[in-house]
């Protein structure tokens, strides 16, 4: 396996991660805009998860440049799990014990929640170099395939909520529990064929690029970011079948 990391992959991961970075910060902002709080404590409430963001992006980026998630083969012991695990504790966290954050994000349209996961369409990348023999096929096929096939469905069902079409949120379970499948079996087989003890799948080419900088980052910042916001369309999709029928006898 070609350890040299491609210069194409710089300039990818940078557009990536502008991408993720801007696809939060909007959302943020769009709930924050439909809130129906007074204008500072809305601002407020926007500011501080932008803040959080930009924080968790540049330290994601700081860990990833230091090499601190890289698997060697004196290091048998992952250490990338807790990049990946800390963010969706913090964020699922934080839609249940902040009132705020969970308002705001009830002021999403549920079709952009899903709607903006149309990004995960950019794991081809995982293919361009499974083919250019940089990746192991045991993790780029399923992680590549899985997520471009999760993006375009991202769109579809999107549409079908913004329309009101008949089993929309049907779709949007269904859509949000294979999205969560994709990013478990990549993680999954990521960590399946990485140097140290987990390596059951690809031992004469160990998977390294997956955890070195600047492809990193899609473990430690877009991979967590995909799993918050199929949480939060979870949320949304339970906290939207129970109020429903609540209002219809309200209005009854």
């Amino acid at each position: 396996m070609d350890l040299h990391v491609p210069e194409f992959l710089y300039p990818f991961e940078t557009a990536t991660g502008a991408v993720n970075v801007v696809v939060a910060i909007a959302l943020i902002w769009w709930g924050a805009a439909r809130m129906a709080k007074e204008r500072g404590q809305r601002l407020a409430t926007a500011g501080i998860l932008t803040a959080v963001v930009l924080a968790w992006f540049a330290i994601a980026e700081w860990l990833g440049r230091a090499n601190a998630y890289w698997a060697v083969t004196h290091n048998p012991v992952p250490t990338i799990q807790f990049g990946i695990m800390i963010p969706i504790a913090i964020g699922l966290y934080g839609l249940i014990r902040a009132p705020r954050f969970a308002r705001l994000v009830e002021a999403v349209p549920l079709w952009a929640l899903v709607g903006v996961q149309l990004y995960r369409t950019l794991g081809a990348m995982f293919l361009v170099l499974w083919l250019d023999g940089r990746l192991p096929w045991q993790f780029a096929l399923p992680a590549g395939i899985g997520d471009i096939a999760t993006g375009v469905l991202a769109m579809v069902v999107a549409v079908l909520l913004a329309v009101g079409a008949q089993g929309a949120q049907r779709a949007a379970y269904l859509w949000c529990l294979f999205g969560i499948a994709d990013l478990v079996v990549a993680v999954t087989t990521g960590a399946l064929t990485s140097p140290g003890i987990m390596n059951l799948l690809s031992r004469e080419a160990p998977n390294l690029l997956i955890t070195a900088f600047p492809l990193v980052m899609v473990p430690t910042f877009a991979v967590p970011l995909s799993i918050i916001l199929h949480g939060l369309t979870l949320w949304r999709l339970q906290r939207d079948r129970l109020i429903e029928p609540a209002s219809r006898l309200a209005l009854g």
